[in-house]
């Protein structure tokens, strides 16, 4: 177990780390999606068709060798347009980033070709900016359906913005210890609760489909000791 925390301390925001049992560690980008009209028309948007378009233009528009599967778009519109004001978002969605792998490979990383293969936090740099590259050119695109003119705002959840999630950790820590508990001279988290997950991910579906200690134990043990 403790070659896996030392795995993990090393891997890259591109790569998949194995962990016992035949369970892994996937990376995968996630982005926030809230549509918007551009234009005076009020016809319902499709979101079918929305799907496509948007699909079409990540193949065609952005230099992206990785072709982003259907499912890994989930798109739905408000049910109370009716009621909505024009400013307000008509639909909602997201998108998934789940092969990361293109980014060992294409152009972006080439000149750090020697610099990553001695250090792995040269590509986590170069993957901070690609992602917010990315981001930069969805966001603000208007897609025509039929004549219709929709406008995408793309973001970055918070909790999947690691630099975002450290400031915020490291300045709660500075300024309020409020629910911390001193070890040894340091202040540290007495506990972390996650909530949320899906039941299934540490199931063993060969022998049930509850979760599984032992599953759920190997998983977490790999950030830490469990008490």
């Amino acid at each position: 177990m403790s070659s896996i925390r030392a795995s993990l301390s090393s891997v890259t925001p591109t790569e998949t780390l194995e962990i016992e049992n035949g369970l892994s560690l996937v990376p995968r980008l996630k982005l926030v999606l809230t549509i918007y009209r551009s234009d005076l028309s009020v016809n319902p948007i499709d979101e079918w068709q929305f799907k496509n378009s948007l699909l079409d233009y990540l193949k065609n528009s952005i230099s992206i060798s990785y072709i982003i599967p259907e499912e890994d778009l989930i798109v739905h519109k408000y049910k109370d347009l009716k009621k909505r004001k024009r400013e307000d978002p008509v639909a909602y969605g997201v998108l998934y980033v789940r092969d990361l792998g293109f980014l060992n490979r294409n152009k972006f990383n080439k000149e750090y070709e020697d610099e990553v293969k001695k250090k792995k936090v040269d590509l986590e740099k170069k993957f901070v900016e690609w992602r917010d590259s990315f981001v930069e050119k969805l966001d603000g695109i208007e897609l025509s359906l039929k004549g219709v003119k929709f406008k995408l705002n793309v973001k970055i959840p918070k909790t999947d913005d690691f630099e975002l999630l450290k400031k915020f950790w490291e300045e709660y820590y500075a300024f309020n210890s409020k629910g911390y508990s001193s070890r040894g001279g340091r202040q540290q988290p007495d506990t972390l609760v996650v909530r949320g997950l899906p039941s299934r991910w540490f199931a063993e579906p060969r022998v049930s489909s509850k979760p599984s200690m032992l599953v759920s134990h190997t998983i977490f043990s790999v950030f830490g000791k469990i008490r």
